[in-house]
Formats: structure tokens, C-alpha cells, sequence
């Protein structure tokens, strides 16, 4: 397995003396391919390679036999996440699954992940997701004392954005995240709402009484019994949003080059208008994509991990055991979607499970 050593060979392995019996890449392997088979936890993963030894053997030497649920439970409370998560997005490049495109960023709580006798709150992760390509780029935890601002922009600072439209939330409209998105050769789009008044009034008062016709697209789409109706606008009339007129004392979006609108009404009720700034000279029909790719993030990435995954009720607790599995989660979820794309995500977990020669078609990306 050429590429998994070559990625996790450098991984420092947190266990000294005996208790390093096992090798760390058997271990991680053994995880990786048993959450791909359906297993959430460490005693998943230790049942997993006594029923499924045959198999394992195929491409790992398990010298000293196999694990036990408190070697893999060790493992993943002691490993650096930092370096398993460099290792994770190096694996996501030798796959070949970076590029440009949308890249959305997004936070995650791990709601069974507190902890009331240690004072922990549970765990909140960050994840830039490729829309087109359906992969995580990588994550990172938001740590004691900070939050997912900083975190998102440790995230940022380790991907390269060449050529990529970085979308978020309103959190991350500030002006050292976008400039840090353009240093890494990307533009930024994020929504503009409260937590920046006096900027939004005045874009909204500009929408609201534009001083002339402005491009737009209008899309209409009919799912789940609902019909709804968005109207996008953008100008690249930007120039008159710089220095104290539209937010006296907070720095300027750096490279802002277009203002966005959407105004969405569902089933002929009320509308709702949001808006956007964006480094990128966007045409109406391409805000209206990227607004649409940025929920790819929730649809195809944190709705699957609660749903398939379970990840929502995932009660590690302990040290960095659930940061690495969350990794671990993401890891698995790429290299499903990845391998035999025209099936569910769920059905190439069941088919790993009950089948030996599926799990081999998913499993043999990582040799």
C-alpha cells in the first residue's frame, strides 16, 4: 500500500515501549477500512478485524496479531490531530481530488462529545468541503478559549485555494479572512447579515434603490411539494462602500469587487432577501450557482455524516479521541465517494460489510 506508507510513515506515533506493539499504520488502516465497512467506534473496529482477518491480511503483516478496543481507543485519545489531519489532506491530494471550484466552509458540533466531569463542551469543527467534487479538504477543531473564526482561518491557511471560490457564513465576513483567502490564491464569497450593521443598511438600502438597472438571473425550482422562486442581483459598483460611509471604523473587505442579492419567496409567501460580498467579478447565473454549491456543505456533508454515519450521537469523550475520529469519519466519506460513484453512500457501506470483493473495489484506492 505505496501511498498510504508514503503519507503515514512520518506520522509520530504517541505510544512508547510496549504498548507499541502494533504498528500505527496497521491500526489506522484496520480503522480506515472498517469504518468504510459500517464500524463507528473502537469496539467496532477491534471486532471488525477479528471477523475480517482473512481480508486484512491481503496488504498488512499484523506481526503481533490484532488489536484490542483499548489499543484503538489509546491510539486515538493519544495521536497529534494536527498531523493526522496533514496526513488526511495529503491522502485527499494523492487521490486527486483537490482543484478549483467552490469551496465551502462551515462549523459542526459534535453534540454527544461533552464531557461534564472533565468541563469539556463538546467538539466544534470546522470543514472547507469541494462542492463539485463532494470531498472534505480538511478540518480543523475550534480549541479552548477561540472560535470558528480563528479556526477557519488555521484551515484556510494550510489549503491551497488557487483558482477556488471560498464561500461562507456571515462569521466569516472580516476583512484578515478574506485577505488571508487572497493571499492563498482564491476569492472569497460570504453572506453579509447583523453582525456587521451599518455595511448591510447601506447595501440593503442600495438594493432596495439601485441607481440603475442591475444584472439579474431568476431561477424557479419545484421539489418536496414547495415551488420556490429566487431572484438573484449583482452590481460591481463597489467603490462607494470604502472608507467611513458604510461602517465608520471597521476595516474594508480587502479586493471586494461584487455586491449580491438574493430574494427567495416559497410557494408565493413572503419574501426573504440576503446578501453577499465577493472578491470575484460574479455574473448573476454564477452567484446563483455558488450560493447553491455552498449547501452542498450541509447536504452532502454533515446530513450524511449524522444520518450514515451517526456522528451526531458519537459519545467519544476522552483527550483527542473525538477530533480524530471526526477525522477519521471524513477520511472514510472520500473514499466512498470517490469509489463507485452511482451508488449511495449507504449502500457501499452495507455492500463493504457483507461482500469481500466490494470492500476491495472501495479499499483500493488507498494502495
Amino acid at each position: 500500500m505505496p501511498s498510504l506508507i508514503t503519507i503515514f510513515r512520518d506520522l509520530p506515533d504517541p505510544r512508547s515501549g510496549n504498548a507499541q506493539r502494533h504498528d500505527l499504520l496497521d491500526l489506522l488502516t484496520i480503522a480506515l477500512v472498517a469504518s468504510v465497512c459500517g464500524a463507528e467506534t473502537c469496539v467496532d473496529f477491534a471486532e471488525f478485524a477479528g471477523d475480517r482477518e482473512p481480508l486484512l491480511r491481503e496488504f498488512l503483516r499484523l506481526e503481533n496479531g490484532l488489536p484490542s478496543q483499548d489499543t484503538f481507543s489509546r491510539v486515538f485519545r493519544l495521536l497529534d490531530p494536527q498531523a493526522f489531519g496533514r496526513a488526511f489532506e495529503a491522502f485527499l491530494s494523492d487521490l486527486g481530488a483537490g482543484g478549483p471550484g467552490v469551496v465551502a466552509i462551515d462549523g459542526k458540533t459534535l453534540r454527544r462529545s461533552f464531557d461534564r466531569a472533565a468541563g469539556r463542551s463538546a467538539l466544534h469543527v470546522v470543514t472547507a468541503f469541494g462542492a463539485e467534487a463532494r470531498v472534505s479538504l480538511g478540518q480543523r477543531a475550534v480549541a479552548e478559549g477561540q472560535n470558528e473564526i480563528t479556526a477557519a482561518r488555521a484551515l484556510l491557511a494550510r489549503l491551497a485555494l488557487d483558482g477556488a471560490l471560498v464561500t461562507g457564513d456571515a462569521i466569516h465576513a472580516q476583512a484578515e479572512t478574506a485577505q488571508l483567502v487572497l493571499e492563498r490564491g482564491g476569492d472569497y464569497l460570504f453572506a453579509l447579515k447583523g453582525n456587521r450593521p451599518a455595511m448591510l443598511a447601506e447595501v440593503a438600502r442600495f438594493f432596495a434603490d439601485p441607481p440603475g438597472p442591475l444584472e439579474a438571473f431568476e431561477t424557479t425550482d419545484a421539489n418536496h411539494g414547495r415551488i420556490e422562486t429566487r431572484h438573484h442581483r449583482v452590481t460591481h459598483s463597489v467603490d462607494w462602500l470604502f472608507g467611513d460611509r458604510a461602517e465608520p471604523g471597521a476595516p474594508a473587505m480587502p479586493g471586494l469587487a461584487t455586491l449580491a442579492c438574493v430574494t427567495a419567496s416559497r410557494n408565493g409567501g413572503p419574501p426573504a432577501t440576503r446578501y453577499y460580498l465577493s472578491s470575484a467579478r460574479l455574473t448573476p447565473e454564477a452567484f446563483a450557482r455558488a450560493i447553491r454549491s455552498h449547501w452542498a456543505i450541509e447536504n452532502s456533508l454533515h446530513w450524511v455524516l449524522d444520518v450514515t454515519f451517526d456522528e451526531d450521537r458519537a459519545r467519544n469523550r476522552t483527550d483527542n479521541g473525538p477530533e480524530n475520529l471526526a477525522i477519521l469519519r471524513r477520511l472514510t466519506l472520500n473514499l466512498l465517494r470517490t469509489a463507485r460513484p452511482n451508488l449511495p453512500i449507504s449502500r457501499k457501506r452495507k455492500r463493504s460489510a457483507w461482500s469481500d470483493d466490494f470492500a476491495r473495489s472501495i479499499i483500493g484506492q488507498m494502495r
